[in-house]
């Protein structure tokens, strides 16, 4: 984060901020860790919300949450002294569950940015939490995977192989599931030994099944093996795995036409209105920035007070940094993000771009 910390104060606990002649604007609520471990996002949320809030000209409170249950709690109870309209944050599961029941008491809702926990928004029945998830839920990427991938290989010889971690297991599992609910069948299915400096025994299996295209539920630095390993045997094959294959340790380079379910590079998406803000302040968006801004430009656009905020969040669609943005009547997000990309030897590109 370029100089983003000179740009905006390296700030600790509670602090206020306002903009010129904002006595009257309405309030909004950041909350982050902004010590610990974690700090380092929590100040890409504080930063990505204030600039917001600067260009919207809201009041902006910021709340450090420590990424702990006391600090949720605490951070809870000093927005609501605050009197905010709503709460934009939360990266950390702890800290959001031990603020929820505050802030549904004092009826002030809640934008979280970076917790993916299936059960802050399933169990909305029963808590009745003013919560809504500007980010994917933990099953968002293998209901992803089972979809996009049913539909982009349906007319290929594909296999799926994992590597057998829970996560390996899942993604694979999800697309088998789905391609079997459309009436396809993988050629093969398997387990492989993950981090091998080599899979030459599991590419010759999958040669050998026919396989043209492969799907691995693994990291990104395996899938890269794979793919250098059947270019060296001769074997024209294409491969495709889930998020992590942003994430290459540089054991292998991933291999041109790789498939990825990923989400998008939201930098590369964001309005030029937005991009000129950043670099105006001379800051390089980046991690939990622009999913803030897009949270506090929710909550301008939902209403000047809780109690307008409360009834638009789940009924209206909101224009923001990251695109439009809809909440289902749980609180999650009505559109899966993740999409489909190919590389292109440097990059991931969108398939609908190609």
């Amino acid at each position: 984060m370029r100089r983003a910390a000179a740009t905006i104060g390296l700030l600790a606990g509670l602090c206020l901020g306002t903009t010129a002649g904002s006595a009257l604007a309405q309030t909004v609520g950041i909350v982050a860790p902004l010590s610990g471990p974690m700090q380092i996002l929590g100040r890409q949320v504080e930063t990505g919300g204030r600039l917001a809030a600067s260009a919207l000209k809201l009041n902006v409170v910021v709340a450090d949450d420590a990424c702990t249950e006391e600090g949720g709690k605490a951070a809870a109870e000093a927005l609501i002294s605050a009197k905010v309209t709503a709460v934009v944050g939360f990266l950390c599961n702890e800290a959001a569950i031990a603020a929820l029941p505050l802030l549904k008491d004092a009826g002030i809702p809640a934008i979280t940015l970076g917790v993916r926990a299936n059960g802050l928004t399933d169990t909305r029945e029963k808590t009745d939490w003013p919560v809504y998830r500007l980010g994917p839920r933990a099953d968002s990427e293998r209901d992803a995977v089972g979809t996009l991938m049913t539909r982009l290989w349906r007319d290929e010889l594909f296999a799926i192989v994992d590597d057998g971690t829970i996560y390996g297991r899942e993604l694979a599992e999800s697309f088998r599931a789905a391609a079997e609910q459309a009436g396809l069948k993988a050629v093969m299915v398997d387990t492989f030994r993950p981090a091998m400096e080599n899979q030459v025994g599991l590419v010759g299996r999958l040669r050998r099944s026919g396989a043209t295209h492969v799907f691995v539920g693994g990291d990104a630095d395996d899938i890269a093996i794979m793919a250098r390993d059947a270019k060296g045997m001769g074997a024209s094959m294409t491969f495709a795995g889930g998020e992590t294959l942003r994430m290459p340790t540089g054991t292998a380079a991933i291999a041109p036409g790789t498939i990825m379910i990923g989400l998008p590079d939201l930098a590369e998406a964001a309005p030029a209105s937005v991009a000129r803000r950043f670099r105006t302040a001379d800051i390089i968006p980046e991690g939990y920035m622009l999913p803030a801004y897009a949270g506090v430009e929710i909550v301008a656009q939902a209403g000047k007070s809780s109690a307008d905020a409360l009834k638009t969040l789940g009924t209206e669609t909101f224009e923001t940094a990251v695109g439009p943005i809809r909440f289902d009547t749980k609180g999650d997000l009505a559109d899966n993000p993740f999409r489909t990309f190919r590389f292109d030897g440097s990059t991931f590109i969108p398939l609908e771009d190609q």
